[in-house]
């Protein structure tokens, strides 16, 4: 009897398809990449955290300094809001 054959893990292929190295040894992928694929963004992002994946913050902005600096400056920048990418353990996509 032969041993039935293991289903390929879509969102593990996808993902390995647009990772990168990244310095820790593991992978980075882009929010932008991940949108552009079309697929299913929060399944995604769950496998993801669900495998030790982990987002990577964006680095503060300078602001404007002062008591009032970001009242003067407009307040807070949106895109500063999303996760610019998410960092995976090299045993992820292993």
């Amino acid at each position: 009897m032969s041993e039935p054959a293991v289903q390929p893990d879509p969102i593990r292929i996808v993902l390995a398809r647009l990772a990168r190295p990244h310095p820790s040894g593991g992978f980075v992928v882009g929010r932008a990449a991940i949108l552009a694929e079309g697929g299913d963004f929060a399944a995604i992002r769950e496998w993801i955290i669900g495998h030790g994946g982990t987002p990577e913050t964006p680095a503060p902005s300078a602001g404007a300094g002062g008591l009032h600096g970001s009242r003067l400056s407009g307040g807070t920048d949106p895109a500063a809001d999303q996760v610019p990418q998410y960092v995976l353990p090299a045993s992820a996509l292993a």
